[in-house]
């Protein structure tokens, strides 16, 4: 599966939803957000959000400091 992550295409494994995007990228449970297609998916949604080929996302995580 070929997915435009972050401004990059990369090849990915066959993910089937965005939960299983956010278990191979080794996201967070907190502190990181899922844009697909442009639109921000709720934590609530990763499980049942699809994946499909040549679908954009961009993924951020949140960096704390002082």
């Amino acid at each position: 599966m070929k997915l435009h992550l972050n401004g990059e295409w990369r090849e990915a494994p066959e993910l089937a939803t965005l939960a299983d995007l956010a278990t191979w990228l080794d996201l967070p449970a907190f502190g990181s957000a899922i844009e697909l297609n442009g639109e921000v998916i709720r934590r609530t949604d990763h499980a049942t959000t699809p994946l499909k080929d040549g679908d954009h996302l961009e993924v951020v995580r949140l960096v704390g400091g002082g």
